[in-house]
């Protein structure tokens, strides 16, 4: 008996991964509250796998409040080692840290933009990138508009905010869809 088969990006290996791949990544998000929590678990990915990420999302949305960013803005010392001490999740002091100030910056975006999503998305004219590659072998690690990103970012205040943490933030949000030719997500347009 022959199993249906679905074409995926090759990274889609795992369930977890499968189930990501398939119901967001490439996806355009334009939630306030889901692209802070996308920008926080990328920071928290630096050096290590997306996948160790995603097996700790759940941690990390009743560690951190559900990324309720403005009770993650008025965290404390004592909850920054209460957050140390909790080994469901990625037990970085830098990277918690850095959570706190981002939710901070996140909020003074907000602020003067009206929302996260109208200062993100401008960059690309509220429309996503679809890129055509043939293989995720292809995909750069990041581009002259992660680099832009990164840099304004950088400059507000945030943190974990590199050029390669960015260009994963932004396939994560769907500002740029790189599902590959071959993939059943691919978009040829």
């Amino acid at each position: 008996m022959k199993k249906d088969r679905i074409e995926r990006c090759s990274w889609a290996t795992t369930d977890l991964y499968k189930e990501y791949h398939d119901k967001e990544w490439g996806n355009p998000v334009h939630d306030d509250d889901i692209l802070f929590e996308m920008l926080i678990l990328e920071g928290m990915q630096a050096g290590l796998s997306w996948l160790t990420v995603l097996n700790k999302r759940e941690s990390f949305r009743e560690a951190f409040d559900k990324f309720d960013c403005r009770k993650i803005a008025g965290y404390d010392e004592a909850k920054i080692e209460e957050l140390m001490q909790n080994e469901k999740i990625i037990r970085n002091r830098l990277k918690i840290r850095s959570a706190i100030v981002n939710a901070q910056q996140f909020m003074k975006v907000q602020e003067e933009y009206g929302s996260f999503d109208s200062f993100i998305w401008s960059y690309v004219d509220y429309k996503p990138i679809h890129n055509h590659f043939n293989s995720v072998d292809e995909l750069p690690a990041r581009t002259l508009l992660s680099d832009r990103i990164s840099k304004d970012l950088k400059k507000r205040g945030f943190k974990f905010v590199g050029s390669t943490i960015i260009y994963a933030y932004m396939q994560a949000i769907g500002i740029v869809n790189d599902h590959v030719k071959g993939c059943y997500l691919y978009v040829e347009e």
